[in-house]
């Protein structure tokens, strides 16, 4: 079987990367070992995703927003705040002239909204549960062979896109090296219920132990993910209910007066995993696959949005052209586009984790200073959020809601 585009991996990024090809005159296969809706899909379980303007721009253009909508909740402020210490920053959505600085999405109302729209697609050819056995280059394509059903299938596609996550496979075969740096700390995620309604803010404390963030949902509950190390990540597992709200109170306060209740608790440990290049002889990198950041900032599947925006830009420029999409010009003009954004945001959320992590007297005073004068200067604030929605540089085409044929 033949196809212009064949990507690897169909979780969030390379499920929103198969919608947004759609429409346009390409043959797509989407390869994906694990079904959307299996309890066992590492993309689509139990957690929730904040999603930037942008990245709600990029789904509303592509169809999928409105089955997720319903099921968002909107983030009207956000407040941060470091344990022990006078500082604080604030943003608000109203200041900024938003509706929202951004939306909580459960993970399975996301994954049901582009599965739903994957299954109407008659450009698409999909292959679940399948898995990709064995990857060659050639001048004018690459080979693929993959496992599907007990059968063996080989697959011949112009460019492969490698969205298989932060131990891609594709980005090993393809032979480009990740960087991986072990943050040594864990994230615990839950559901909390908080005494008082949240009033749709998102708070992010840093405590001398990792950061804690809480997200708003839907009936005054949060989403809690609370980051430490990992003898203490286990420990925390095994508390009951009590303990765990106790200590989650004494890192967060009373803001949200007493937590009542905690949903079931799951752990992710965290690394900062980033590929030497974002592309390799007909092949493409993206979303964890490219960067898999710490969840501090929130920033790492709005930043693969951008990634699947820009490159579903090109290649709708190639295929109205009759371009290869697998031509080394538009690989480098991907690679040009997206370096700029990825490595401010890396280097924004690693400099967050570094910064809050640093037990010297001298640096946490000097980082409270700097939230205090953050809250104080507008212009930060909306340099920040030109940040986290990739505006300061080419903005794609999705993010401005404008389609792409």
């Amino acid at each position: 079987m033949s196809f212009d585009v064949a990507i690897v991996g169909g979780g969030m990024v390379g499920a929103t990367l198969a919608v947004a090809l759609a429409p346009l005159d390409l043959r797509v296969a989407l390869i994906e070992a694990i079904p959307h809706n299996a309890a066992s899909q590492p993309s689509f379980d139990e957690r929730t995703t904040a999603l930037s303007n942008g990245s709600r721009r990029i789904l509303e253009t592509i169809g999928v927003w409105a089955d997720v909508k319903t099921q968002a909740t909107p983030i009207r402020r956000i407040h941060v705040s470091d344990q022990g210490r006078f500082g604080f920053a604030r943003l608000d959505a109203e200041e900024q002239g938003l509706a929202a600085m951004g939306y909580v999405v459960p993970n399975r109302a996301l994954g049901n909204a582009l599965w739903s729209q994957l299954k109407s697609s008659n450009h698409l050819t999909v292959f679940c549960p399948a898995e990709v056995s064995s990857l060659a280059v050639g001048s004018q394509s690459l080979s693929l062979e993959i496992a599907a059903a007990g059968a063996r299938h080989a697959l011949e596609a112009k460019l492969v896109v490698a969205a298989d996550g932060a131990k891609s496979a594709v980005r090993s075969a393809s032979g480009i090296d990740a960087d991986v740096r072990d943050y040594e700390q864990t994230a615990v995620i839950t559901t909390i219920l908080p005494q008082r309604f949240h009033d749709n803010v998102a708070y992010e404390r840093f405590t001398p132990s990792g950061p804690l963030a809480l997200l708003p949902l839907d009936g005054g509950r949060c989403t809690l993910v609370l980051t430490l190390t990992k003898e203490h990540a286990q420990a925390a597992l095994d508390w009951s209910d009590a303990e765990f709200i106790d200590e989650v109170q004494r890192r967060f306060g009373f803001r949200l007066g007493r937590f009542l209740k905690v949903g079931h608790r799951v752990s992710y440990p965290l690394f900062l995993t980033r590929s030497a290049r974002t592309s390799a002889a007909r092949s493409v990198i993206i979303g964890n696959a490219a960067q898999g950041l710490h969840p501090v900032a929130g920033m790492g599947f709005n930043l693969g949005l951008r990634d699947v925006a820009s490159l579903a830009e090109l290649l709708a420029e190639s295929a109205a052209s009759g371009q290869d999409p697998g031509d080394p010009g538009l690989l480098a003009e991907y690679d040009a586009w997206r370096a700029a954004d990825r490595g401010g945001v890396i280097a924004f959320t690693d400099g967050l984790v570094r910064m809050f992590s640093n037990p010297l007297s001298s640096v946490s005073r000097l980082r409270n200073l700097g939230l205090l004068a953050f809250d104080l200067l507008p212009p930060a604030k909306s340099a920040l959020s030109r940040l986290s929605t990739g505006g300061n540089g080419r903005v794609p085409k999705l993010a401005r809601g404008v389609a792409l044929s």
